[in-house]
Parts: C-alpha cells; sequence; structure tokens
C-alpha cells in the first residue's frame, strides 16, 4: 500500500489550511510592517494583484505628490494674501471653512486618495491615476511659481 501524502507529511512542505485558496487582501498586517511579496509569483496574474511590498519608484511618486500638495497649499494661501482669486470650486469652498480647515481637509483627502491609489497599483487605472495626478501638480506648482514672477 502507497503512503498518503499530504500538505502536513510532504517533505519541505508546510502544515495547515492552504492560505492560497484566497488573493491576497487589500490591506493585511504584512502591508505596513514586513510584507511578503513584492509582485505576483505568475506573470498572468500581473494586472490586477494585491501585493504586500510596494517597489521605491512608487514610494517616490506618491512623495512627490504629496509635496506638491503641500506646495500648492503654501502658494495658494500665499496668493490669496497677496490679492489673488481661487479659481477652483471645490478649494474655494473649502477655503470657506477657514485656513487650517482648508490645508487639513485638502490634506486627508490627497492623502486617502494616494493610499487608494498605492494599493491598487498593479491596476492599469491605478497607475494612470497616480502619473497624472503627479503630472498634474507638477504642473499647478510651476503655475504657482510663475505668478510669484508677475
Amino acid at each position: 500500500m502507497e503512503p498518503q501524502h499530504t500538505a502536513a507529511t510532504e517533505p519541505g512542505r508546510r502544515g495547515g489550511p492552504d492560505r492560497r485558496r484566497r488573493p491576497t487582501a487589500r490591506l493585511s498586517r504584512y502591508s505596513f510592517a514586513g510584507g511578503r511579496r513584492r509582485a505576483p509569483r505568475r506573470a498572468g496574474e500581473a494586472a490586477g494583484a494585491f501585493v504586500d511590498l510596494y517597489d521605491p519608484r512608487l514610494l517616490g511618486c506618491i512623495v512627490w505628490v504629496g509635496l506638491m500638495n503641500a506646495l500648492d497649499c503654501f502658494f495658494t494661501l500665499y496668493h490669496l494674501q497677496a490679492g489673488g482669486v481661487e479659481l477652483n470650486p471645490v478649494a474655494d469652498l473649502l477655503l470657506g471653512s477657514g485656513r487650517i480647515e482648508f490645508v487639513l481637509l485638502k490634506s486627508v483627502v490627497i492623502s486617502l486618495a494616494l493610499l487608494v491609489l498605492c494599493v491598487h497599483r498593479n491596476f492599469r487605472l491605478a497607475r494612470a491615476g497616480l502619473w497624472v495626478a503627479a503630472g498634474s501638480y507638477t504642473l499647478l506648482v510651476a503655475y504657482h511659481l510663475s505668478l510669484l514672477t508677475v
């Protein structure tokens, strides 16, 4: 009679339930402390897969958007004090609640959006959104800087 091999008795295999029955969660205990996967294991899984670790380029892009958002807040308040007018109706509405509230709300909204884009980085739309945000904020800060020379 041939011996039965299970996950617990096969050499080199771990015991317990097969964790691969469920896809990797969007956020897990590994997301922020000691994740295990930087990329999907198989090439066909790359699009639409969630991973535990994120590459440095992604972090750089997220930090860039955050920095550009902070500069946008600073220059918006600077130009308003100098007599400028806010052209963005959403930002104008936020400014109605006060300067500190404007900065906090804008920062929270952008941070949440960046978190969603980071977690969904293997989705084409999220990658495009991140690059569009980086480019848009860069152009916006360049516009603010051009206003300083006027």
